[in-house]
């Protein structure tokens, strides 16, 4: 049986990176790793992780582009690589541009389509924007459907996908998150050190992150607002790695970049991330790997977002949705500071670690 396992962005790395594993280990399998280097550097930095080596890179980064001109190039690139390869299985992550067209061309030569992390909905196109659109896209091209959660499942099953193609894996991000801090265990990175040294022994961490195109302008302008209030404590320090995209960066620059207990600093590894997931005693995001990663480390998360199609961590109180009201944010970290929830690891939803193991076992039965 010969796969092909597509990804461009760095979650999508982070999310195949075990499935790449365990293809690669497995005799019975041939395995090609293709990127499209939707993201480039943080892509690559994932990739020297996780030590893998693509077969393929289409290397189709350009700055500004629009999504528009990024589907159209890895449309007309991957039909290349389908047509010389001719895989019985193409790969795909989640809800990217990558996943999206890439299922598109595999659909177009008649290809069969396995979506990893399938089943996620909001049903509101825009919001996440152009995600949602991008993972139902995916979930009616494709012929089998790895559903991180019970959930995910059922609203496959209520658009009618096929049982027989549908499986609930947990989520391989909990895989890479163990697999990461295996890694790191006894080699923790020297970047996560000297971000550490610059918060004083025994202030609340609060961890921060953002990027979503939903958020641009207003909604960054509030968060701003939100963090700058919170850091009148004095107990708080704040980490926020700031997304280099213009949108985001200009922005909290402007709002944050002279507070002395925020601290701004450049995107970090994904090894630094883990750390300080582990490092923080509150996050504050609009990802949704974050979302999952914390219930692994018993970290909650406030949501910067308007919907989530990660409702399963909110309902058993690992996140909580606060949008990009600033009064809101402000009320639930002080909320959560003064009073810090126990959270317990092993009621995570997302799963126990074995998603790629699932994965695998099910499309060499098929």
């Amino acid at each position: 049986m010969k796969i092909l396992i597509c990804f461009g962005t760095r979650p999508e790395a982070i999310k195949m990176a075990p499935l790449v594993k365990r293809c690669k280990e497995n005799q019975a399998v041939e395995t090609l790793v293709c990127v499209t280097a939707q993201h480039r550097e943080m892509l690559d930095q994932v990739l020297d992780f996780f030590q893998i080596i693509p077969d393929i890179d289409l290397n189709l980064m350009q700055a500004n582009q629009t999504l528009n001109q990024l589907s159209a190039r890895i449309i007309s690139t991957i039909d290349e690589v389908l047509l010389k390869e001719q895989p019985d299985w193409v790969l795909v992550h989640g809800d990217t541009t990558t996943s999206s067209m890439v299922a598109l061309a595999a659909f177009h030569r008649g290809i069969r389509v396995g979506h990893v992390e399938a089943g996620l909905r909001t049903y509101n196109k825009y919001s996440p924007f152009p995600e949602e659109i991008n993972r139902q896209l995916t979930g009616r091209i494709a012929n089998a459907h790895f559903a991180p959660t019970q959930k995910a499942y059922d609203c496959l099953i209520n658009e009618g996908v096929k049982k027989e193609e549908c499986i609930i894996t947990g989520n391989t991000v909990v895989d890479a998150l163990q697999w990461g801090l295996n890694i790191t265990k006894h080699n923790e990175p020297k970047e996560l050190e000297q971000i550490l040294n610059k918060i004083e022994i025994g202030q609340k961490i609060i961890l921060v992150t953002g990027h979503r195109r939903e958020n641009f302008g207003d909604g960054f302008i509030q968060l701003c607002k939100a963090l700058a209030q919170l850091a009148k404590r004095s107990d708080v320090e704040i980490l926020y790695p700031v997304h280099l995209n213009p949108n985001v960066k200009d922005v909290v620059q402007q709002g944050l970049g002279n507070l002395p207990n925020i601290h701004l600093i450049a995107p970090v590894s994904y090894p630094v991330m883990i750390g300080l997931l582990k490092a923080c005693d509150l996050i504050i995001s609009d990802s949704g790997g974050i979302q999952e990663e914390a219930p692994s480390l018993g970290k909650m998360v406030l949501v910067t977002r308007a919907t989530s199609e990660r409702m399963e961590g909110i309902e058993q109180g690992f996140a909580e949705l606060v949008g990009t009201d600033a009064p809101k944010i402000i009320s639930k970290a002080t909320q959560y500071l003064d009073q810090p929830k126990t959270l317990s690891k092993e009621q995570n939803p997302y799963g126990a670690g074995k998603a790629a193991e699932q994965i695998l076992n099910f499309l060499l039965k098929k």
